[in-house]
């Protein structure tokens, strides 16, 4: 018993020390996880905030653009007006009446001049302008201004595009190699704008798309976007060193959105992530887009947090390897150490240890292999016999009587009479008595199968009055009932019910014992509707019963299958399977034995104490 307690004690202690590589691993998960955790948020926070303040620096220089744009377009506009009212103007839309050709070409050489002298105010911004007189049908301008190139009036131009505001078109009134241009006219009719008097000047101010490109190159070498003036049908008017794939990319975007006055848009295009700014004109119908690549401007963001988290897996790997490497020097050799004493605890002897290694572990390996040397002659010289006589012993008076469950019993009855339920108290008291007068009778080593059952309706009547879910029928047959079984073949099964089964759910509580005679057999059905079991603990279960004894496995179950296979042959046995009540089933089949055949197998109280043991599944 000694040598018992010392290895059990050993057990312990190496299972502590072997979940200690479990433990560290933990540990080196749990110190991680914060620093990701802490450092995930703070990056995302940093993230977030230079994407915030990027999309608004980014708004503010693409509106500061705009706003310079419809400045000098508010210029041409101002222009046109006051130009419209000057003296020469008037005069040249009534040089009909006039026929002094001298003054005339002062007229038009006076009103040329201020118009060139207008657009190179604005040298940054070139600008055109053209006067066309509709009483005259004529036309001046700052450009072609020599005779074989001027342009001709054409009325039904004017008609086309007098409309009060800023169109984009080729200046199909002029030479073909004109660039698209940005056009505006005014007349100065009483009538409403954008109608034509029959006798109104009107002036014509356009600049071409040109300005804008040069504006949006600007933009661009001071910043990281790339900028573009979009309309939705009209071609986009493009930097000079615009990526064009991607702008065909983003204006297939835009012309599905159609963006708003103003926006801000995080678009994805061939993986790569963008941020999209786009600022309305307020003289034009067109937006102001620009395209900043944020994976480029926040890409040593992304670099510093792929660092952190390279190093930190690193430093993971790492971590793991110091465990590993103490796993391999240090429980690795604990592992082999308790395996070997669990071997010595189940009966194994013979067991030895090896290392190749020189160390502490290797010493203790060479003391344990000469322990396990002398233990084994010691056992089977002299101890085997009395150690195996002494759990004979100390089993049987287990059998004789459950302390706890007697405990358990006598204070229902304690309970029962303090609540003045006499008949409560007798029924515990007769069904107890009952219990313990069959279980303690060694004199007989079999019984009959309605003895067996009788036990059976003691002990459930005792459960059901301690536990009113309990509910059971019996139902076997009348022939079956004569037969003669081992003593205590079922009531250890339907204790195991009854604690597994039944005790362990608070909806479950019936229990079904039935039998059947066929082909020569008798069979009987032991089911519960508790939790049960999963199919490969049941395939366990059947296979432990063809195995011998081990320590770790509950004997009540295998000593009844051993029982009945001594008693009645090689064909009789324990099956365990899926109960139709939902639960779990025990199935005893035994074959009916010959008159010459049957057998009366002398047990000894050993045995019969294995028998009366609470097994566990």
């Amino acid at each position: 018993m000694q040598l018992q307690g010392g290895i059990t004690f050993l057990k312990g202690k190496a299972r502590t020390r072997f979940s200690l590589f479990a433990k560290m691993n933990c540990l080196i998960i749990v110190l991680f996880i914060p620093i990701i955790i802490v450092y995930t948020y703070s990056n995302n926070v940093t993230y977030d905030v230079v994407s915030n303040e990027l999309q608004m620096s980014n708004t503010k220089q693409l509106t500061f653009l705009s706003s310079q744009i419809d400045s000098r377009m508010n210029q041409m506009k101002d222009f046109s007006h006051v130009f419209s009212k000057d003296p020469n103007v008037q005069k040249f839309n009534g040089l009909r009446i006039w026929e002094d050709r001298y003054d005339r070409m002062q007229t038009r050489y006076a009103i040329q001049e201020k118009m060139v002298l207008q657009a190179g105010v604005m040298d940054i911004w070139p600008a055109k302008y053209a006067v066309h007189s509709q009483q005259n049908k004529d036309v001046l301008s700052n450009y072609n201004i020599s005779p074989e190139k001027a342009p001709e009036y054409d009325e039904d131009y004017l008609k086309r595009n007098i409309s009060g505001q800023w169109t984009y078109g080729d200046g199909s009134n002029q030479s073909t190699d004109e660039l698209k241009s940005f056009y505006w006219f005014y007349s100065d009719s009483l009538a409403q704008q954008g109608k034509l008097s029959g006798s109104s000047i009107v002036i014509e101010a356009s600049f071409s798309y040109e300005n804008i490109q040069n504006m949006l190159d600007t933009y661009k070498a001071g910043g990281q976007g790339d900028p573009f003036f979009y309309h939705k049908g009209d071609a986009p008017i493009l930097n000079r060193s615009a990526d064009k794939q991607l702008t065909s990319e983003l204006i297939r975007y835009l012309d599905g959105k159609s963006p708003e006055n103003t926006t801000q848009d995080v678009v994805k295009l061939d993986g790569n992530t963008y941020f999209v700014s786009s600022v309305k004109s307020s003289n034009l119908d067109w937006h102001l887009i620009d395209v900043v690549p944020l994976d480029q401007i926040l890409g040593p963001m992304s670099f510093s947090r792929n660092l952190f988290y390279f190093s930190m897996f690193l430093l993971f790997v790492v971590g793991i390897s110091a465990s590993i490497l103490l796993y391999r020097n240090v429980q690795r050799p604990i592992k082999k150490l308790v395996q070997g004493l669990r071997r010595v605890q189940r009966g194994d002897y013979s067991v030895r240890l090896h290392s190749k290694d020189h160390n502490e572990f290797s010493f203790l390996f060479h003391r344990f292999n000469d322990m396990s040397g002398q233990i084994q002659d010691l056992i089977e010289n002299v101890f085997n016999e009395k150690i195996r006589a002494r759990e004979a012993t100390l089993k049987q008076l287990q059998a004789q009587i459950n302390p706890h469950f007697l405990y358990n019993c006598l204070g229902y009855i304690i309970n029962m009479a303090q609540m003045k339920d006499e008949e409560a108290v007798v029924s515990m008291a007769y069904n107890l008595s009952a219990y313990y007068r069959y279980t303690t009778r060694m004199e007989r080593e079999t019984a009959s199968l309605q003895e067996e059952i009788q036990l059976l309706i003691n002990y459930l009547d005792i459960q059901k009055l301690r536990n009113g879910r309990i509910d059971y029928h019996i139902d076997i047959p009348q022939e079956m009932r004569t037969q003669s079984v081992p003593r205590l073949m079922l009531q250890p099964i339907v204790e195991n019910s009854v604690i597994h089964g039944v005790a362990k759910s608070y909806t479950s509580g019936e229990i079904r014992i039935s039998g059947e005679i066929s082909n020569g057999y008798c069979k009987v059905f032991i089911d519960d509707d508790g939790p049960g079991l999963n199919p490969d603990q049941e395939d366990a279960l059947n296979h432990k019963m063809q195995e011998p004894l081990k320590e770790e496995m509950g004997c009540g179950l295998w000593n009844t299958n051993q029982r009945i296979i001594h008693q009645f042959g090689n064909n009789s046995y324990l099956y365990f399977t899926k109960s139709p009540l939902g639960g779990f089933r025990t199935e005893i089949i035994w074959e009916i034995p010959t008159v010459d055949e049957h057998r009366n197998y002398p047990y000894t109280q050993g045995d019969t104490q294995h028998a009366n043991d609470n097994s566990r599944r």
